[in-house]
């Protein structure tokens, strides 16, 4: 870490502890009042109480009084404030003046409370009754020359109810255009595992960590991003299971963290080593990483078969289950460890000892996050993780399996309940045999194929579920201005954001309940359900008063919009879904497989788990078979050969939750009061003659084929920091580094941005 730069300074304090709980109190101190701020947080993620609107790490079965992390107290008291971005604090500034505000400033404003339209001859939002807004919705919607021509987004946030709901009104509308927030996250994970082992989502339940004897950890840091995955590995290292990291940064959580909930820690300032294994794989270098622990775990096996023993591969499971082994093991013979080693930026005995490590535990889980999903090969990524677990049968078994941690609270259960561009069969025969019309079997667009269809001009309008979707794809200057050219634009927010103001000829911004607030209908007081990362499926019901008479739930939102574009096509009664959410969950029920007893299911604490087939080793894959995939060669980027260049990966930071910030320290990383850093290997600075402190600029290497605009996309006047991290590595923070992202820089499997491996060169800043 380097000195004597404004702002960046040594932080020595363990991950947690008293730094964490200091950090909740401020934020409950700047958004509420302390008692109800104190209120509120001792109903997060109870069985009686609201699901964190932050990660979607599972609750355990016991839940403690505390069940909430610094982060998650953000989340909530970031959308339970008392600040209120009412119509007259829309008069007061322009949505020109306001495009100005840093997203922090402009978020800050506090919760919508009244519906508003764009008012262009006045540069204003101006306020408008529900059911102008809905007619005017519906009269531009039901005006277009297609429905293909309208895009319908969908955040993580929304619940299985509204989402299911969303889901069912576009199709009858008429298309599957449905970009969401996960096809910007762990797309890969849902296109890659359904390949590899028939589903796309993890194997694993929180139970399983308690049996695991070894945990591989790849591409999160989890102490900002999931802090309460913390707590499971924190008493994981404390008896005495292995922990290998693979991560090019070196995050305080995963080295040492004190848990807030350990008495013994916080009184005596003690902290828990995590990391028994950190190995810093170079940015891009994940698959290669993967393939040399392979490579080394086939070597140990023909070195036991060698002296009579038995090997180390469960060849029981690989001949019963798999298939594609022996094209696996060709390829990782003729994969060299040079290369291997050159890519990774590891060392052959590195990961030989991870592979001995691999070898003698019976039951491991690999544990992986955007770091692994946000390239142009995340597909594959995921796939080499899957290929790993299969070649010791760690599918199916206690303390095993595949474990990918979602960032958003319903992301995963949005995708369950049908927010999918490509249509699935079930899902569209359940809708057809429940509803009575026909779905749309043409695959829609996703998030970056929205963006791009909208710029072209083929998509006209936009709907937004939630989220802060101009903010979160890559480059806006290319996004911005396709958004200012759609003819209806309509959001559907707690809080304004930077997407809010890029507005087309028409732009409605409509104000919903927050999960944290009671929701109270013509059938009473209802609850929804999400889905966490391990496929649990759970109530939750939120407490607090709205922030004002004329906001409305995510569901009734929905249907509203859904009666005035539909009338009554279909005979679908949204009017009586929006009153009572168990007839959306009794629909639900019968449309999707693994609900049965939904409404009954929800009410028992801890909700219920959807079915896992791989868990069971049921693999629902064309083969029936769990699939070995092979990624020829080490999957380097070519562009990482141009002169100079550095692969560049995005990060959150501390003080922030996806694209919403909630302050500028970045603690754990001794960046304090700023996100204008970039940090690089000392010797790659003193290579290009540069120094910690400097100014410069960040200029993105293109991919081939690249149809945007010619101009480079540079990043400009940040200050380098010397940061330890692989040579031939750098980081910054999104989405301030979205500019270097191009539309066209994803996964061609997934279309998942490449936000984790831009390479880019260096340069002072003129």
């Amino acid at each position: 870490m380097s000195d004597n730069i404004e702002g960046v300074r040594p932080y020595e304090h363990p991950a947690g502890g008293w730094d964490a709980l200091g950090a909740v109190a401020r934020a409950i101190r700047a958004q509420m009042t302390p008692l109800s701020g104190t209120r509120i947080m001792l109903e997060n993620n109870q069985p009686d109480g609201f699901d964190c609107p932050g990660c979607a790490w599972p609750d355990p079965k016991h839940t403690s009084t505390f069940e909430f992390c610094e982060n998650g107290a953000k989340a909530v008291t970031w959308e339970a404030t008392r600040k209120r971005a009412t119509p007259e604090v829309f008069l007061r500034h322009t949505v020109t003046e306001l495009l100005g505000w840093s997203d922090h400033d402009i978020e800050n404003l506090g919760r919508l409370t009244h519906p508003m339209v764009y008012d262009a001859t006045t540069d204003h939002y101006v306020q408008i009754a529900w059911d102008e807004a809905n007619t005017r919705i519906a009269d531009a919607l039901n005006a277009l020359p297609s429905p293909h021509m309208a895009e319908f987004y969908t955040s993580g946030r929304t619940s299985n109810e509204a989402a299911f709901l969303y889901q069912l009104f576009v199709r009858a509308f008429g298309t599957n255009n449905f970009p969401d927030c996960s096809n910007m996250c762990h797309e890969a994970t849902s296109v890659g595992l359904p390949k590899s082992i028939g589903i796309g989502k993890g194997t694993v339940t929180l139970e399983d960590f308690d049996h695991a004897d070894l945990i591989i950890s790849m591409g999160h840091n989890p102490g900002t991003n999931h802090p309460r995955m913390m707590t499971t590995l924190h008493a994981a290292s404390r008896r005495g299971v292995p922990i290998v990291v693979f991560n090019p940064l070196r995050e305080r959580a995963l080295e040492r963290f004190a848990a807030p909930q350990n008495p013994v820690e916080m009184v005596t300032l003690g902290s828990t080593d995590i990391a028994s294994e950190y190995l810093q794989v170079r940015v891009g270098g994940d698959a290669a990483a993967l393939k040399g622990v392979m490579k080394g775990v086939l070597a140990i096996d023909a070195e036991s078969l060698a002296v009579g023993g038995i090997g180390v591969l469960d060849r029981a499971f690989i001949a019963s289950h798999t298939q594609g082994f022996e094209a696996l093991v060709k390829d990782l013979e003729e994969t060299a460890w040079a290369d291997i080693e050159r890519v990774s930026g590891l060392e052959r005995e590195a990961l030989e000892r991870v592979a001995q490590l691999y070898s003698r535990a019976k039951g491991v889980i690999v544990a992986f996050g955007m770091g692994i999903t946000q390239h142009t090969l995340g597909t594959e990524n995921v796939q080499q993780i899957s290929n790993l677990l299969m070649l010791r049968g760690n599918y199916g078994r206690p303390g095993a399996g595949i474990c990918p941690v979602r960032g958003h609270s319903n992301v995963q259960g949005n995708r369950t309940v049908g927010i999918d561009e490509k249509a699935p069969h079930a899902l569209r025969e359940g809708i057809e045999r429940v509803f009575g019309f026909v779905p749309p079997a043409a695959k829609g667009h996703d998030a970056a194929e929205a963006i791009e269809a909208i710029r072209a001009g083929h998509s006209t309008a936009l709907m937004c579920l939630g989220g802060n979707l101009a903010v979160a794809i890559g480059d806006p200057v290319q996004t911005h201005a396709a958004l200012r050219r759609l003819d209806l634009a309509v959001h559907v927010a707690t809080k304004p954001n930077r997407s809010h103001l890029l507005v087309g000829r028409q732009t409605f911004l409509l104000p919903c309940l927050g999960r944290t607030e009671l929701d109270l209908q013509a059938g009473g007081v209802q609850c929804v359900t999400v889905e966490d990362s391990m496929s649990m499926v759970h109530a939750s019901t939120g407490r607090l008063p709205p922030p004002s008479a004329t906001v409305r739930s995510e569901p009734a939102i929905v249907a509203g919009i859904a009666k005035a574009v539909l009338g009554d096509r279909y005979r679908i009664d949204w009017e009586a879904m929006a009153a009572q959410y168990d007839h959306i969950r009794d629909l639900m029920e019968q449309v999707l497989t693994g609900f049965g007893e939904y409404n009954l299911r929800i009410r028992r604490p801890g909700g219920f788990r959807l079915p896992i087939g791989p868990a069971d080793r049921i693999w629902h894959t064309p083969s029936g078979r769990a699939e070995f995939l092979v990624i020829p060669g080490t999957c380097d980027d070519p562009r990482r050969e141009s002169a100079q260049a550095l692969t560049l990966t995005t990060i959150r930071s501390h003080d922030q939750y996806n694209t919403t910030i909630y302050g500028f320290d970045d603690r754990y990383r001794g960046i304090f009061g700023r996100r204008d850093v970039v940090f690089v290997n000392a010797d790659d600075l003193a290579a290009r003659g540069l120094q910690s402190g400097d100014l410069v600029d960040l200029e993105a290497i293109p991919p081939r084929g690249d149809m945007s605009d010619n101009t480079a996309a540079v990043m400009r006047r940040l200050t380098a920091v010397a940061y330890d991290l692989p040579k031939g590595s750098s980081a910054t923070y999104y989405p301030e580094a979205n500019v270097l992202v191009s539309l066209s820089d994803r996964d061609p499997q997934s279309g998942t941005p490449s936000y984790k491996s831009i390479p880019v060169r260096i340069r002072l800043s003129t």
